[in-house]
């Protein structure tokens, strides 16, 4: 499977799918505004990443507003929080063959550049 879980409006997404070429890879684009990520999704993601805490964004201005950081959150209350608000998916993901690549820092996205180019 070769798909990018994105948000067209993050320019951070745009910048990684140009420095990347993700757009032009032939990758299939799933905007999480305009389309929801179904449990499924969520769930195959997370079978990949090991966790649904690895594909949780605690940068998301509603994890303050929400007063997420004062709790304990557990496995099913990530899971929860990414179905309910796609702003909680750590962007972009990524996924190539059997791989994962989540989020934007500067490892994952030299390692996700890598696995395009083979």
């Amino acid at each position: 499977m070769k798909k990018v879980y994105y948000l067209s409006t993050c320019s951070t997404c745009a910048a990684i799918i140009k420095q990347t070429g993700i757009d032009k890879k032939g990758l299939s684009m799933q905007d999480i505004k305009t389309e929801k990520i179904t449990p499924a999704q969520l769930d195959e993601m997370k079978k990949m990443a090991g966790s649904y805490e690895a594909l949780f964004s605690r940068r998301a201005l509603k994890y303050k507003e929400w007063n997420l950081k004062d709790k304990q959150l557990k496995e099913e209350d990530y899971r929860n929080y990414i179905l309910e608000e796609y702003t909680f998916l750590k962007r972009p993901v990524t996924i190539v063959g059997d791989k994962i690549f989540v989020g934007n820092d500067k490892k994952t996205v030299e390692a996700l550049k890598k696995a395009l180019s083979h």
